[in-house]
Order: structure tokens, then C-alpha cells, then sequence
């Protein structure tokens, strides 16, 4: 990893091979497809995090389910966490300020909750060391290993705050001549400061990932959402003004996808592939506005990490500076108002490949690598191996793929484009953009923009993943959520023609993560998860709601005229693992996340995970678990009924029938 002589090298690589670029851009590969892409890395997973507890709050139960998977986790905090230096115990007098220990005692309540998620004592010794980093940086490294597994803790230390900056990390990201001085912690083995300007900060990103290289990334969330709240409120709540988290988030988590663009842009430069990785980002203060969606036992084990990272004074840790975030320790994580822990939401839901057919039987799976669009080929039909995978270009990409399919078996692709990332006064544009094949089974046409359905850099920020749908008219519908937390629509005509970017009539603001299908008398319908029930559009006229569920839903034609209207939709009450029905009756099947669902002769197929986030089917009256093959990653996709494919966490497709 990135000790010695290798990590330097690796930094110094990334600090001299950047492609120029013009002043307030960020460096991105060509968008044109048909680049080498990496292949045959073993998993890793890489998480960037603005203050420690972040990746405890928001990525998790995902990165303990990867950890518990034998992959390794790198996990690197961009600012030392200091605040105010001031670690609060709950019922004894306030300590004098001391930001280097309070930051000394949040780095020891991380090696703690770590240790525990190795499976370790909470108290093993970690080993510590200085890396290098680009630009003649250094942070500081703490490694664990046990019982065949590993974490990486990277300490770069940047400030919360300065004296003449209260939020350091969103001034950097948006000033040009700003430059931070690394505040360094109590016991570090690193012994002076470094400073870090914008670029100097992407600079020591794009670096980790070329050194680390790994298959998947976790950020935060870079687009918020708007979110009014009275001043009051919003203090209280910790957040920025006008947006739904905490301006460290943000401001991370855009400096981490500048440096993913960059470390792409670099990699093809110097003539590599395309580095393949697949990217989830985080929710973070979102959780406080909506409904939780974790039920008891997976909140449970998501809150003991909090504890342990939260620690107690009376711990006997080995660090004199204190033994965890003490604020947060005990029964905190689970009493805390704002309720943080109780849910875990992706930035862009359903971020699971795209799964079509080709004629002969073999499978075509699309996704995300690398920021760019990829399509892997089943090698034979029914074998369950794909062939390596075949860029389509047209990157920056968030990492969601809508499929649509039309009457004569070509395939539309949705995304999200990253059209610009800038900062420093710089435009931060998103564009939905379309890929659509020339011929069945055959090459694409060029991407083509459908531009947003905002007006504004700013709010076209917020819009989601987009989902489709083709209707019997040859009709494609395509949806969003927006900027008020509506639906946005956009209709492809028969003849290819696009209509306007409209509003669907508002009922209540929802949630990302929209479900679309069409009923036997071929009517399209839109669902979606909001405050207070599902919502849900027939032909974009409002229909009754249904009950309230804590994640996306699934649903099937129903052919009746139900509660559902022509579909049955299955759901899952917020903090409930139980499967329900908003019509009829839902077979045993508990878990959480998402669903997906698909119509069979003995009742409709579902898709999810359990408590345990295996992935399991309910089919023909049985329940089946995946428990062999590399861990998923994102959500998976059912095919044809009962065939499941999903994306590994080396950044490959797999295929699981476990009921032919």
C-alpha cells in the first residue's frame, strides 16, 4: 500500500502527469468511447470522508458488509475533526479547549470501532506510520490487520476552521488563492504542517486512488438537496444554509469526484485503461428530513460502531488524549434527536446494472466504471461468465444506468452527466444524456444531451437518477426527481422526437428512487416513496397514494382495479424489516433496502436483502439466499423472472439462478 518508496513514486506520478487544464476546470478523460478498460483487480474499498464518524453515520452498514467480506477498507479523512477542541462529557463541567487531543481522541474512537468491525479487541494496537503524498505532502497511516483482514486509516488534517474562515473546507473549494495549513493531532507521528490549496487537495486524492487503485469508492453527497429552514433550525441541525447537510460534506465529497475525474484523466493520458471502479455516494444529513429505513437488528449493530467510536472517559485505551468522541458514545447514537444513525440513503439509488438480452440467450449487462458506461457480454448462453468490458465513453458519469428497451429490441440508456466540476467560481453543471443503439445487439449512436429539467447550475444540481419506461405506443417515459422534490418528465415520441421538460402535477415531495412500469392495459405508472405515503401517478394523473415505506418500492401489473390501480406494489414500512402489500397479501420475507419484483405464473418474483444485506429471492412460494460468490455491490437487477445479476465488489458482473 502506500508505504515507501512505491507511495512516493505513485505520488510524485500523479503530481506530474495531471492534464492541463483551462483555469476553473477540472482535468476528465475523453468522453468518446472505445478505451481499454482495467481489468482483474482484487476488490478494495476506498472511502473518503470529511470528519471522522462520517463513514459510521452515512456508509454504513456497506462498508461493514464489504469488511465482513474479506475486502479491504482504506478509509480517509480529509479534515482532523478538531471543531472547537472541545471533547464534552455529558454531566461534568466543560474542559478547557484543546484541539490537537480532541482530534487525538476522535482518531482513537475510530481504531476502536474499527478493531470491533475486524472482529478484534476494541484496544489492539494499530500500527502508525508517515506516507508521503503529492506535492511533498505527508499524512499519517494507521493499519490493522486481523485474521486475514485489513484497514487503512488516513489522517490528512486539514482545519474545520481558521480564524478568518469559520468553514475552511467550502471556502477552499470555492476560493481561488485560498491555502489551508494542516492542524495535526496529539501523538501523530507526523511532525510538521503541510498547506493545501484547491488543487493541492485533488492533487492528494487523485494520488490515494492511483496508489490504492481501488474497485470501489464511497464519497459523500456532492448535490444536496435545498432544504429552507429557519436559522434557528438550521444551527441546531448542523447544516448549511439552503441545503440539506453539513458544508464539510459537500464540500468533500466535490473535491472527492474532482479527484475521481482527475485520477480517470491522468490514467488515460499516460495510456492506461480506464481505471474500473464503481462509486457509491452517501446521503449524509438527509437522514435527519425522512423516513428512517433501517430495521431494529441492522440499526442495532450500525449504532454499536458509534459507541465504540464514542467511547468514555473511563476507558483504559492507551491514548492520553482521550478514548473516543465522547458526545457521541452510549445510548447517544440511538437518543439523538436528528436521528442520523436510524437510515442509510444512496445519492443515487438503484446504482445496479442494466440487464438486457440478446438473441441466442446471452445476457448484456450495462453499468458504471470508471465514471464512463461499459457493457459486459455473457461469454455463452446461460453460463453466467462475462467477457471483459467494452467502453462506451461518455464520462463523467454518476453511477446509475436507466435501461429502456423499444418494440424492436434496441436499448436507450439514461444517466446523470457530470458536465462540469469546477469550483472556484467555476460552473458545477448535471445533464441527463441518453445512449441509444444503432441495432439490436449492435453498436450505439453518439451520446446525445437531454440537457435538465431545472433551470440553473445550481438547482440542476439536485435532480436524481433518472428510470424509463416504454409504453405499448412506443412511447418512452422518462422520469427524475427535481429540485422541490417533485417528478420531472420527459416523453420520447414514437418517432424519436423529444417533447419538453415538464412537471408532474405535485402531490407531497418524495424521495430518489422512483419506480416505473406499465399495466396490461398499457398504462405507464410512476411511484414513488414520500414524506408522509407512496405517491404515485397513473399516465401522469395523481392516483390514491398508498402507505408510507422507508425505501424505493417494487411493484408489478396487477390487471385489477384494486387500492393499487392496476398494480401491486410490496413495500416496507419505515424501521420494519417485514415484506407488506399495498393490496392483497406479501409473502415472508424480511430485510431492508430496496425491492425489485417481476410477474410470474405463481406470483410475482421478488428481489432484495436480507438483514444480513445477503441477496435473496422469493420465488414460486420458496425463499432463496445468495450466500457463495464475491460480495454485491449497488443494488441487483432481476432478468427474465428469476435470474439475478448484479455487480461484485471487484467491479465484475455475476449471475445467480437459484430457481430455474
Amino acid at each position: 500500500m502506500l508505504a515507501g518508496a512505491a507511495g512516493a513514486a505513485a505520488a510524485a506520478a500523479v503530481a506530474g502527469c495531471s492534464v492541463p487544464t483551462p483555469p476553473g476546470r477540472t482535468a476528465a478523460a475523453d468522453p468518446a468511447p472505445g478505451r481499454p478498460v482495467s481489468t482483474g483487480r482484487r476488490a478494495l474499498l476506498l472511502q473518503v470522508a470529511a470528519h471522522p464518524d462520517d463513514d459510521l453515520y452515512f456508509m454504513n452498514p456497506d462498508t461493514q458488509r464489504l469488511l465482513d467480506a474479506g475486502v479491504p477498507v482504506v478509509s480517509v479523512y480529509v479534515t482532523a475533526g478538531e471543531h472547537i477542541g472541545v471533547n464534552r462529557v455529558e454531566g461534568m463541567p466543560e474542559a478547557p479547549p484543546d484541539k490537537a487531543a480532541y482530534s487525538s481522541a476522535r482518531h482513537q474512537g475510530l481504531r476502536q470501532a474499527y478493531a470491533d468491525a475486524l472482529g478484534a479487541d476494541r484496544f489492539t494496537p494499530w500500527r502508525k506510520r508517515v506516507a508521503p503524498l503529492a506535492g511533498g505532502r505527508r499524512a499519517e497511516v494507521n493499519t490493522l490487520e486481523h485474521e486475514g483482514r485489513r484497514v487503512e486509516l488516513v489522517f490528512l488534517d486539514l482545519p474545520m476552521h481558521t480564524p478568518r474562515r469559520y468553514m475552511a473546507l467550502p471556502a477552499l473549494w470555492h476560493d481561488r488563492a485560498l491555502e489551508l495549513r494542516t492542524r495535526l493531532s496529539a501523538g501523530s507521528p507526523v511532525d510538521r504542517t503541510d498547506g493545501y490549496d484547491h488543487a493541492g487537495l485533488i492533487d492528494v486524492l487523485a494520488g490515494l486512488l492511483a496508489e490504492y487503485r481501488p474497485t470501489v469508492v464511497h464519497t459523500l453527497d456532492p448535490d444536496p438537496d435545498i432544504q429552507h429552514s429557519s436559522e434557528a433550525t438550521r444551527k441546531r441541525d448542523s447544516e448549511q444554509r439552503g441545503y440539506a447537510d453539513h458544508g464539510d460534506h459537500t464540500a468533500v465529497a466535490s473535491f472527492t469526484w474532482a479527484a475521481l475525474l482527475r485520477r480517470v484523466a491522468d490514467a488515460t493520458a499516460a495510456g492506461e485503461p480506464v481505471p474500473a471502479f464503481t462509486t457509491t455516494a452517501f446521503r449524509g444529513y438527509y437522514n435527519r428530513h425522512w423516513p428512517k429505513n433501517l430495521p431494529p437488528r441492522v440499526l442495532a449493530e450500525k449504532a454499536a460502531h458509534l459507541v465504540l467510536y464514542g467511547g468514555d472517559p473511563s476507558w483504559e485505551c492507551g491514548n492520553p488524549s482521550g478514548c473516543g468522541d465522547y458526545a457521541v458514545g452510549g445510548e447517544r447514537p440511538l437518543t439523538n434527536r436528528k436521528g442520523w444513525v436510524r437510515a442509510t440513503h444512496h445519492r443515487w439509488p438503484a446504482a445496479g446494472p442494466a440487464v438486457t438480452e440478446e438473441a441466442g440467450g446471452r445476457l448484456v449487462a450495462y453499468g458504471v466504471l470508471g465514471l464512463r458506461a461499459v457493457r459486459w457480454r455473457e461469454r455463452e448462453e446461460r453460463t453466467g461468465v462475462f467477457g471483459e468490458p467494452e467502453d462506451l465513453g461518455g464520462g463523467p458519469l454518476a453511477p446509475v444506468l436507466a435501461p429502456a428497451a423499444l418494440a424492436d429490441g434496441r436499448v436507450l440508456l439514461f444517466g446523470v452527466r457530470f458536465a462540469a466540476l469546477s469550483g472556484r467560481g467555476g460552473a458545477d453543471r448535471r445533464e441527463v444524456v441518453l445512449l441509444e443503439q444503432r441495432s439490436p445487439g449492435g453498436p450505439f449512436l453518439a451520446w446525445r444531451g437531454l440537457g435538465n429539467p431545472e433551470r440553473g447550475d445550481d438547482r440542476g444540481r439536485r435532480i436524481g437518477a433518472p428510470v424509463a419506461v416504454a409504453a405499448p405506443d412506443g412511447r418512452v417515459h422518462l422520469f427524475v426527481r427535481n429540485a422541490d422534490k417533485d417528478v420531472s418528465t420527459r416523453v420520447r415520441a414514437a418517432d424519436g422526437s423529444w417533447g419538453r421538460w415538464r412537471a408532474l402535477p405535485v402531490q407531497e415531495e418524495v424521495q430518489d428512487g422512483l419506480t416505473a412500469l406499465v399495466d396490461g392495459r398499457g398504462r405507464v405508472h410512476l411511484l414513488a416513496a414520500g414524506r408522509t405515503a407512496v405517491r404515485h401517478w397513473v399516465d401522469g394523473v395523481p392516483a390514491a397514494p398508498l402507505p408510507l415505506s422507508g425505501d424505493p418500492v417494487a411493484a408489478v401489473p396487477d390487471g385489477g382495479h384494486g387500492a393499487s390501480d392496476g398494480v401491486r406494489v410490496f413495500y416496507r414500512a419505515p424501521a420494519d424489516a417485514r415484506l407488506r402489500a399495498a393490496s392483497g397479501t406479501a409473502p415472508v420475507f424480511p430485510g431492508y433496502g430496496p425491492l425489485a419484483a417481476a410477474p410470474a405464473p405463481r406470483g410475482p418474483v421478488l428481489l432484495g436483502r436480507d438483514e444480513r444485506h445477503r441477496v435473496q429471492l422469493h420465488a414460486g412460494g420458496r425463499l432463496f439466499t445468495r450466500t457463495e460468490g464475491v460480495t454485491a455491490v449497488g443494488d441487483p437487477v432481476l432478468h427474465g423472472g428469476t435470474t439475478v445479476v448484479g455487480l461484485g465488489a471487484d467491479a465484475r458482473p455475476w449471475v445467480w439462478r437459484p430457481a430455474r
